[in-house]
């Protein structure tokens, strides 16, 4: 566990759905998240080029996303392949939007930040089950010491890839991903290894709602 997030978790796989997409904070700067209907992710600067229009707040065709102010239509390396108030129009090379590398593993859908190597996520398995996602009022690192502070019962954290924490118990393993939203607001993405029960699910979505207010109370305390 260090500041050093090479690779930021962005999403739980299975809320990013084939044909979708959603909005959402890396480090205070906006950024879209959304899957082709052919199951590909990806990652971009969530603005339009042309009036700064949200892409998030745009409709996926294909393996195209199209803005929803004047419907330019974006290939999936962030090209501007159509606009449609000038259909026969040859649109300029410049007309993009900025795509980051993205990922999956572990069930989380990770953006690749500048000189990210691919194999810094190895450690993590291929596949995970989701928990939910928690947001919290905290930095990215106190988040994850407030999670190896009170961890689940039965579960002890081991030692994991950087910006994540591993809970291991009887009932398999947990991975908690940080995602620094801003410098005070983080997303916490919880999967669990394919074998656990959704028993096991559902008392550590519990686990996790409850450690949310825990920490909510102690800062109204500390206001």
């Amino acid at each position: 566990m260090t500041s050093d997030f090479a690779w930021i978790p962005v999403a739980l796989s299975a809320d990013i759905e084939a044909g979708t997409s959603a909005g959402t904070l890396v480090n205070g700067e906006e950024r879209v998240v959304w899957r082709d209907e052919k199951g590909d992710v990806h990652v971009w600067e969530d603005r339009c080029p042309h009036r700064g229009m949200r892409m998030s707040f745009g409709f996926v065709r294909g393996d195209h996303i199209a803005c929803l102010y004047h419907g330019w239509r974006y290939d999936t390396g962030g090209q501007c392949r159509h606009i449609p108030a000038h259909p026969d129009l040859e649109v300029p090379k410049t007309i993009k939007v900025p795509t980051f590398a993205a990922i999956e593993r572990a069930g989380i859908v990770w953006m690749a930040c500048e000189g990210a190597d691919p194999a810094s996520l190895a450690g993590l398995p291929g596949s995970g089950e989701p928990v939910r996602s928690l947001f919290l009022e905290l930095s990215a690192n106190a988040a994850l010491l407030a999670v190896t502070a009170a961890p689940p019962e039965g579960y002890r954290p081991v030692p994991g890839v950087s910006g994540t924490v591993t809970l291991q118990g009887n009932e398999g393993s947990v991975l908690i991903a940080a995602q620094p939203r801003d410098a005070g607001r983080t997303a916490l993405h919880i999967t669990v290894s394919d074998d656990t029960s959704a028993a096991t699910r559902r008392s550590l979505a519990l686990w996790a709602a409850d450690l949310r207010n825990r920490i909510e109370a102690q800062a109204m305390e500390a206001a």
